[in-house]
């Protein structure tokens, strides 16, 4: 199975990453992980301005703040196929334009666990990915 593990390097992503562990049938070497992560843009005015090369690196850098942990994890399992991406944009965006382009089999991700209405007011990555995605999502609260 083609798995896209979408993270963010909290808490959630944490509890996630606790989930799969503790199920020996997510974390078989008949998988096909690719860790996703999501750094937020630069505003378009800021990132006009500065070289290409220098946001590049910027993105790379804070990408790796979060992967760096999860890639140890993932590396306790030597039989697994893991790659890792890291995108610059909305993160909700981002997850369903690489499940679609990806040909994933499922997403899985952590989640906040908000009620409808906290949803309403503070929007979720998880809603939107719910909604607009068509590849399977396992969310872990």
């Amino acid at each position: 199975m083609k798995i896209l593990v979408a993270v963010d390097g909290s808490s959630y992503t944490k509890r996630m990453l606790g989930y799969l562990a503790a199920h020996d049938e997510w974390l078989g070497g008949a998988h096909q992980y690719t860790v996703l992560h999501s750094v937020p843009a630069v505003p378009p005015r800021a990132a006009a301005v500065i070289d290409k090369a220098t946001l590049k690196a910027y993105y790379e850098d804070e990408g790796e703040k979060v992967i760096k942990p999860i890639r140890t994890f993932f590396s306790r399992k030597r039989e697994l196929k893991v790659d890792f991406l890291v995108k610059a944009g909305p993160a909700a965006d981002n997850i369903v334009a690489a499940a679609t382009k990806g040909d994933y089999d499922m997403v899985i991700m952590g989640s906040h666990g908000h009620s409808t209405l906290g949803n309403l007011v503070m929007g979720s990555v998880a809603t939107k990915v719910l909604a607009h995605c068509k590849t399977p999502v396992l969310l872990v609260r």
